[in-house]
């Protein structure tokens, strides 16, 4: 016979395995995909040089800063 409302420890270990299991789903369907953040860089310039925003030497200007390997001191 039950003397209580109380719970027990296996109750305790039962509602934090399901917690971690919520909270891990959750952390699934919220991260952000992996992305390259150069090539973000890189079709933003794109766009803005369709758009007429920049001229195609400030676009190479700024493409030469984002390609690797390229010397970053060049004019």
């Amino acid at each position: 016979m039950m003397a209580g409302w109380t719970m027990g420890p296996e109750a305790w270990i039962w509602m934090g395995a399901w917690a971690f299991v919520l909270v891990f789903v959750v952390w699934l369907l919220v991260r952000a995909p992996d992305r390259d953040d150069r090539e973000d860089a890189l079709e933003t310039l794109r766009s803005r040089l369709a758009r007429g925003e920049i001229t195609p030497d400030e676009f190479e200007r700024a493409r030469r800063l984002l390609e690797p390997g390229q010397d970053r001191r060049s004019p």
